[in-house]
């Protein structure tokens, strides 16, 4: 790490290193050559045992590519706002911590809950401003701002993706302490929204519900220069015990998890209008199967819908992490995210409506009944279209309850993945454990899984035209090389990033700049003496790369 550090780029905030992560080099969606474990370089990537990859000293090796995300939770003030009444300016300083954090650590990618209850961190005229920002649903935060296209923004000057994350289908959430306003959709469309325990729900089977939710999450699409659109898990709520329909917010959701034996009593959902009317109108299909074809009639207007507005947008889901129960690998027991959330990700996959998947694999993987791996093994099989599948991680596990994780545990985790063909990303729920550093994460992960900035792996079946190649001029400078860098509009999708590598002796460091900073400066190594060699790419919103333009030798 020393050297690292020495040698680091003055002026980019960048990571530099060597660690040998799994490079996407054959175009096809999903490959990871040199990621399967021992096979690379003899060592498991991410475990902190890596051998220093062998390459020719002319010749740079193959851009690092992984996905390395944090959701950042809006929801009941889990991630940011950490209160619900901070002033504008407090908002705006927890903002750039967090993404500070991220780029600090090497991460590429923010998740930012956007739209925690059909109400919105931003202006819109849609939906009402969410009391989690400012204290009072409908209330706009004063100074008047925009913190969606702030977080955009921010993110970007850093060289940070930033997806934008919808809750499709819930309309209040159980800590919400505020009225509804008149614009909210439980007051404009009453009949789409049910009561369930202590949640407003809105009825996947009223079609003015799924309508809404498509018109909102298409309003951002083409309002933001977001990089992706993600959805969670939320689609029929987590079934809610009958006698305990007024039980505490995430009791659902955490007996989900811990997978309680034996059949309880459950809250039925109050869909019974729109059931009936289905069948009248001819309907065929049994309750269940009716469900899923309502979450699955969202899924795919989804696709499409973000593809028409903007090509280049991915969308993203995050499902429970078990799959339907007559697919399930010998041993693995737990919720049915098919039978009771009604969320068929197998056939997403199968039909090729997502562009990446991110199952939420909250899980150890020593616990045979959910283990981590083969439950990873299982979506990748399942991923016959060769989208990305990149799990969510229980990183706030790593707390001082009975069940916590040891923070080797997200390390090893990350080593799974990338034993892996097709294992090139991750999420990281949330990112308080990443800002608290809680026992020590964040340096485990800095100093083991992310010596090394990565690129995004590039998503082809949305576009595979490169970028045109930059230009770069170079001057020395006392302390370092300086490097001028532009001319990358050529192409039919302007770069978004430069791709730097720098030879130091005979290491070379990898390194990623926002293509909006055309000026950076490569500092000369106290032990190794100034840059010896510099090749750039340029890379679009895609993860495409132009061809690599040799400007030191």
């Amino acid at each position: 790490m020393a050297a690292c550090v020495a040698g680091a780029l003055a002026v980019l905030a960048s990571g530099c290193g060597t660690t040998p992560m799994p490079p996407d080099t054959s175009g096809r969606p999903g490959a990871t050559p040199g990621a399967s474990g021992a096979k690379a370089g003899g060592s498991v990537p991410g475990t902190g045992t890596e051998a220093a990859p062998v390459v020719d000293g002319n010749t740079p090796p193959p851009a690092p590519r992984e996905f390395r995300a944090a959701w950042v939770s809006t929801v009941a003030n889990i991630d940011w706002p950490s209160r619900s009444n901070l002033s504008v300016a407090k908002q705006q300083a927890e903002a750039l911590a967090i993404l500070d954090r991220a780029k600090n650590l090497n991460l590429n990618a923010i998740v930012l809950q956007v739209r925690p209850s059909a109400d919105a961190m931003y202006p819109s005229e849609l939906e009402p401003w969410s009391e989690f920002l400012s204290g009072q649903q409908g209330r706009a935060p004063s100074p008047l701002y925009d913190p969606l296209q702030f977080w955009i923004e921010q993110a970007h000057a850093r060289g940070l993706e930033l997806h934008a994350w919808f809750n499709p289908y819930r309309a209040r959430h159980a800590t919400a302490k505020t009225p509804l306003t008149r614009e909210h959709i439980a007051n404009t469309r009453p009949a789409a929204v049910k009561s369930y325990g202590r949640y407003l729900w809105m009825d996947p089977g009223e079609a003015a519900a799924s309508a809404h939710t498509q018109a909102v999450i298409l309003d951002v699409v083409r309002r933001y220069d977001i990089d992706g659109v993600h959805i969670d898990d939320y689609f029929y709520p987590y079934p809610i015990e009958a006698r305990g329909a007024t039980a505490a917010n995430g009791g659902a959701e955490a007996a989900a998890l811990d997978t309680p034996s034996g059949a309880k009593s459950e809250l039925e959902f109050p869909d019974q209008p729109s059931w009936q009317r289905y069948l009248l109108g001819g309907g065929q299909l049994g309750r269940a199967d009716w469900r899923r074809q309502n979450v699955n009639q969202l899924i795919e207007a989804l696709y499409q819908g973000i593809h028409k507005e903007k090509s280049w947008v991915r969308f993203g889901i995050s499902p429970f992490g078990i799959g339907r129960p007559d697919r399930r690998p010998a041993g693995i027991v737990g919720f049915s995210q098919y039978d009771k959330l009604y969320a068929d990700a197998e056939t997403w996959l199968a039909k090729g409506w997502l562009d990446y998947l991110s199952p939420q694999l909250y899980w150890p993987v020593a616990q045979a009944p959910q283990a981590f791996d083969v439950l990873f093994d299982y979506w990748l099989a399942q991923n016959t279209r060769g989208r990305h599948v990149w799990p969510g991680l229980a990183t706030s596990r790593i707390d001082n309850s009975a069940k916590a994780f040891a923070p080797e545990e997200i390390v090893k985790q990350i080593g799974v993945l990338r034993s892996r063909v097709g294992g090139n990303g991750h999420v990281h729920f949330s990112v308080a454990a990443l800002m608290e550093n809680r026992k020590g994460v964040s340096d485990q992960l800095k100093g083991a899984s992310y010596q090394s900035a990565a690129l995004v792996p590039a998503t082809p079946w949305l576009g595979a035209e490169p970028p045109a190649a930059p230009s770069v001029a170079t001057r020395r400078e006392n302390g370092g090389l300086a490097l001028k860098l532009g001319g990358n509009g050529g192409a039919a999708r302007p770069a978004v990033q430069y791709a730097i590598w720098s030879r130091y002796g005979n290491e070379w460091r990898f390194a990623v700049a926002p293509a909006g900073r055309a000026n950076l400066l490569l500092a000369d190594d106290a032990a190794r003496g100034a840059v010896s060699a510099v090749v750039v790419s340029a890379v679009d919103r895609l993860g495409n790369e132009s061809e690599r333009v040799q400007v030191l030798r």
